[in-house]
Order: structure tokens, then sequence, then C-alpha cells
């Protein structure tokens, strides 16, 4: 196989989503919850307060990435997912 095969196999494999594509997944119901430290917040969530630097806090995005909230637990998260009608899905 020369690499320009490896290279074709790969892309097909793996092929890019766009941020777009990400916005449609779903029908609008998926999200996803992310531990954030806090020194991240501020770009993520301009509104929120100055948070105290090294604190673990919880994020739900929609399956395009758009923050929806931010709590300090992922339980919290994954409610709130849940009163919205969102499933929550794991991200690796």
């Amino acid at each position: 196989m020369t690499k320009t095969e490896k290279t074709i196999e790969t892309e097909a494999t793996h092929p890019a989503i766009t941020q777009e594509a990400l916005a449609q997944l779903g029908d609008g119901r998926l999200a996803y919850v992310k531990a954030v430290r806090s020194e991240d917040i501020a770009g993520m969530f301009p509104e929120a307060p100055k948070l105290e630097p090294g604190v673990t806090l919880f994020s739900l995005h929609a399956a395009d990435g758009t923050p929806i909230m931010l709590t300090d637990t992922r339980e919290a998260a994954v409610a709130n997912a849940w009163s919205q009608e969102l499933e929550t899905v794991s991200v690796h």
C-alpha cells in the first residue's frame, strides 16, 4: 500500500465533521458535560464572576460545543440537561 492510499483510507475512516453538522447532530437534543478549571471559565462564560484558581467545575455544552450552563457537580449538569429534554452523551 502506498502512502497516498493509506492517507485516503485514514481520511475515509475518520472523516472531519463540521461545526454545522455537529449543531444538527441529534436534532439539537444532544449535549455533553465537560470538567473545566476555574481559570478557563471566563472564555466560555464571560458573565461568570471571577473564581478562585484551581477549582474544578462542570459545564454543559450543546453538541456543537456551545456552552449552556456551569455548575459545581456533574450530577447537576446532567440534571439540567434532562430538565431541558437534552440527552447527554460521552465524548473522549
